[in-house]
């Protein structure tokens, strides 16, 4: 039977006749969801083993373009003007240390947080280095990698009828993906902004005219339907997609569920404090989600390819980043939910230690910081330094892998276990790196 393909997705893949039946009843319902719950169901039966983790979410805060480690978690305050740059610094919560002068929010909660300064990796490229922080694997031209959030939807499955897996407002690179593994562990996306007025999550509520007694009504007109094709084909597509719709009404039936998604459902004063703009209304949707029981939630907020003029361009971008991401872990730790959810805030690397002749600082991946809190990460603790002029890694280098291995062993995720890819080759989640238990609460 020829495949019919369908275009436009960024996970899509071709689909049969057989397939698009299916789809085109639930269309007829008002019911389209995105491509993740139809995949869904190829690893619906899966059984999902893995040992106890302490972290039971994650949320992912990715600064795209490459945010200056110097006016962010890093400022190099006694060096010279043209490596300093033109930013004051902020003292923190840590005995001794400083961000950077817009950062104040969170340098009160310095307390609260694990920041890495020596972080290294070797790609200069926007997609290289993005590709890098995305998977824990460098970029190869014989293997699509999956991203983190994939591997997690893979290894631990959905949780209270929610995509285990959600990207917010939508699927940010091609590396955010579901690389060699199915497509059924690709991200939810929202289809739009939770900052617009208007903010609603395509393809959760049931569509006008249609009632719940109606909704029920017409899955029972498609089980019948069903019940029919079942008697004239057998096949394992066929049990997998019973399992799509399946979690498919689960989920749009699902009261608990549908409400992960309402920020209707906070109060002014509760986003306000997380900022009405696009970080700070994302932040807040996030903790909804992670809350309701999505283990991974990804996210962008601003543009940091600062290449001219960083003084303006920190002072538009960074505040509103700084206020919502300490109300974010201000308010998980509030509700008790910090230790069980990792934090973390990530670029694809740092800027050029000397500020260029454009007042800017260029790509520079040979060292950068990045952010932790919760999920069983220690608080108050800077980890590993870059050099006086922050050009290099002076203490305590860590590579992708690192990273990428301490976020799965939170989670309870092997990190040298392995999965098959095309071709039933094996490749370890990831490919090396280390557990960093330096920065992890000792267990009891």
């Amino acid at each position: 039977m020829k495949n019919i393909p369908c275009p436009g997705n960024p996970l899509a893949r071709d689909y049969s006749r057989r397939e698009f039946l299916y789809v085109g009843m639930l269309g007829g319902l008002g019911l389209t969801l995105p491509q993740f719950l139809r995949m869904e169901a190829q690893g619906a039966q899966k059984f999902y083993e893995t040992r106890e983790g302490v972290a039971k979410s994650v949320i992912n805060i990715f600064l795209p373009g490459g945010a200056a480690h110097q006016e962010t978690f890093d400022p190099k305050y006694l060096a010279p003007t043209e490596y300093r740059g033109p930013l004051g610094t902020v003292n923190t919560a840590i005995k001794g240390e400083k961000f950077s002068q817009h950062m104040s929010h969170m340098a009160k909660i310095a307390d609260k947080i694990t920041v890495i300064r020596s972080m290294a990796h070797g790609e200069a490229a926007h997609e290289r280095g993005t590709h890098n922080m995305f998977t824990g694997y460098r970029p190869s031209p014989a293997l699509e990698y999956p991203s983190i959030g994939s591997v997690v939807s893979h290894e631990l499955g959905p949780r209270n009828n929610l995509p285990p897996y959600v990207c917010i407002p939508s699927v940010p690179n091609s590396f955010a993906n579901s690389g060699y593994l199915s497509s059924a562990y690709g991200p939810f996306a929202l289809g739009n902004d939770p900052s617009s007025k208007d903010f609603k999550v395509r393809d959760l509520s049931l569509p006008d005219g249609v009632d719940e007694k109606r909704f029920n009504r017409r899955r029972s007109l498609l089980d019948t339907v069903d019940h029919h094709f079942k008697s004239l084909e057998q096949s394992d597509a066929l049990e997998s997609m019973d399992a799509f719709y399946q979690h498919a009404y689960a989920m749009i039936s699902s009261q608990k569920a549908r409400e992960a998604f309402n920020l209707n459902a906070e109060d002014q004063k509760m986003k306000e404090r997380y900022g009405m703009n696009a970080p700070g209304q994302r932040m807040l949707l996030a903790r909804r989600l992670v809350e309701s029981g999505v283990r991974f939630v990804s996210m962008t907020a601003g543009g940091w390819d600062h290449h001219g003029n960083i003084k303006g361009a920190v002072e538009s971008n960074l505040p509103p980043v700084d206020q919502a991401l300490a109300a974010l872990i201000s308010d998980l730790d509030e509700r008790g939910l910090l230790d069980s959810t990792l934090v973390m805030l990530t670029s694809e690397f740092g800027r050029t230690p000397k500020i260029n002749n454009t007042a800017g600082r260029d790509h520079w991946p040979r060292v950068f910081s990045v952010m932790l809190a919760g999920g069983g990460v220690k608080r108050g603790l800077i980890h590993g330094a870059s050099d006086a002029l922050g050009g290099e890694p002076e203490i305590d280098r860590v590579g992708v892998g690192d990273l990428a291995q301490t976020v799965y062993n939170q989670l309870g995720i092997t990190g040298d276990k392995e999965l098959m890819a095309p071709g039933d080759r094996p490749i370890e989640i990831v490919g090396d790196g280390r557990v960093l238990d330096e920065i992890l609460e000792k267990k009891a």
